[in-house]
């Protein structure tokens, strides 16, 4: 049983656009394509089967996420690339790191870069005057999680407090590092490396997610505020693709992407303001997500399925 409102949508949007001729879909993971509760990932088989039907009549699939490479690679890489069985393409922190997921030499799925937009040093700086600020005026429960362009170093945690590397490492199962120190020593860490991302956190109660579940804009530091739509767009000019015959899902407004997309697709509660800019629809979850990405499957005629493989 489909709910009209999405299914008028997407047929609307399959007669409309070319996405038959040259489309894709592109996705947000959290909370969208896939379902995280208590550390365990759920990538619905109505997701993941129509998925693999859109590629195999030649659709190209892509992931857009707040997520670090090492992070998809250690919980689902294995799975998303099974859609494919081809290099998949995906902006990972915020827009600042893409590249695609793909199979090594040896079988193992590994990142390999397309572009990437690293912080400058006069960027840093001006987190680093914050964060010392923050603590002389007595904030020094907080965390910086920042993200270098080499994905193989994943994500590094600091904080000022070294009584609580403890609580951190447990909590922040993660990172591949955590350390503690004075901010001089933080300063030292981040010239060591090209850093794509930083994320500040000031741990309260309610602070109790992985950072890349966070969904304030604000939080998430990037060179000149890359986000998902810049890098979106970038990957689009790698591939020579136009996002216009595309279709775009995400459930926050970190998903800003969604308004360069052909059909957006507003996953969950979340009342986004982003319209896709042929149509736009709404689905309760990832399950609806996969059910709806079916139907756009469907709507492709099997000759033309065929003749795109």
């Amino acid at each position: 049983m489909h709910d009209h409102a999405w299914l008028e949508a997407v047929q609307d949007f399959a007669a409309s656009s070319r996405f038959r001729e040259s489309g894709g879909v592109i996705t947000d993971l959290d909370g969208t394509a896939i379902h995280e509760h208590e550390g365990q990932v759920v990538i619905p088989d109505a997701a993941s089967h129509a998925l693999k039907q859109l590629s195999e009549q030649g659709h190209p699939i892509a992931i857009n996420t707040l997520r670090f490479p090492m992070s998809v690679i250690r919980t689902f890489g294995r799975a998303w690339y099974a859609i494919t069985n081809a290099p998949l393409p995906i902006v990972t922190l915020n827009g600042s790191l893409i590249g695609y997921l793909k199979e090594s030499s040896s079988g193992a799925i590994v990142f390999e870069e397309i572009d990437a937009r690293v912080l400058c040093t006069a960027e840093v700086e001006d987190i680093l005057a914050g964060i010392e600020s923050l603590i002389s005026n007595g904030i020094d429960r907080l965390l910086v999680f920042y993200y270098p362009r080499d994905w193989r170093l994943g994500e590094c945690i600091w904080t000022p407090l070294c009584d609580r590397l403890t609580h951190v490492r447990q909590k922040y199962l993660s990172a591949s590092e955590v350390f503690c120190g004075s901010v001089d020593l933080l300063r030292r860490r981040l010239t060591k490396h090209d850093v794509c991302m930083m994320f500040l956190l000031v741990e309260q109660p309610l602070d109790n997610l992985m950072a890349y579940q966070h969904v304030k804009p604000a939080n998430f530091i990037t060179s000149g505020g890359i986000d998902k739509r810049e890098g979106m767009n970038r990957l689009a000019a790698h591939l020579a693709i136009n996002p216009l015959h595309w279709v775009g899902a995400g459930d926050t407004p970190m998903d800003n992407f969604l308004e360069d997309v052909g059909l957006a697709v507003h996953v969950g509660q979340w009342e986004l303001a982003y319209q896709g800019r042929h149509r736009t629809a709404k689905v309760r979850n990832s399950l609806e997500l996969g059910q709806l990405l079916f139907v756009l499957a469907e709507s492709v005629p099997q000759y033309e399925a065929v003749g795109r493989r």
